[in-house]
């Protein structure tokens, strides 16, 4: 004689972390990084949706949203920052920076934040960087108030600048454009520029 067992299955569902008011673009990616299927991805984004976020998004999935600035590292820190400090790339201040914070015993990226601004605030200033959106701007103009934003910016939420500039924001967080179209449907893709 043979028994048939059967098992249930267990369903878990994972409440998602709840971040801060007017969470970093950073954080809201890691989080979406962390989640397993690509419902809780767009579930995750939609939760903190923010044109800021969109923006970005757009920026790096949208293969008709040409890059105005030239590809790979770019300098990062002020004129004493770069004198002083001479790594001088996006990289070597972000792991400067976290060393910092783990030695001051303050993991909380907000202790840092004081006396710069976010993506929040200066998305709306995104379309100098892009083609169609302010063509008249010189290179070196334009190279540079890119460099001013990164360098308002905390070094988590630049990187974010640098990696969606160059269309590689996939490279580091778990993010695709078909999860972004899942979160925002309303998004139309192509004939940006």
């Amino acid at each position: 004689m043979t028994t048939k067992t059967t098992a249930k299955k267990k369903t878990t569902t994972t409440k998602i972390v709840e971040l801060p008011p007017h969470p970093f673009a950073f954080e809201v990616f890691d989080l979406v990084s962390k989640q397993r299927s690509a419902a809780k991805k767009a579930e995750v984004l939609q939760k903190y949706n923010h044109p800021s976020l969109r923006a970005l998004l757009i920026w790096n999935f949208d293969e008709s949203v040409k890059s105005m600035l030239p590809e790979g590292e770019v300098p990062y820190g002020g004129f004493d920052e770069q004198t002083v400090y001479k790594g001088g790339t996006l990289s070597d201040k972000i792991t400067s920076e976290v060393r910092d914070m783990y030695e001051k015993g303050s993991n909380s990226v907000r202790d840092q934040q004081q006396g710069r601004t976010t993506i929040e605030r200066e998305y709306k200033n995104f379309y100098h960087f892009i083609k169609g959106g302010n063509d008249g701007l010189k290179s070196l103009r334009r190279e540079t108030m890119f460099i001013n934003m990164l360098t308002g910016l905390h070094p988590l939420e630049a990187e974010i600048l640098i990696l969606v500039k160059d269309k590689k924001l996939s490279d580091k967080y778990k993010i695709t454009q078909a999860v972004v179209a899942k979160a925002f449907p309303q998004i139309k893709w192509g004939n940006r520029s």
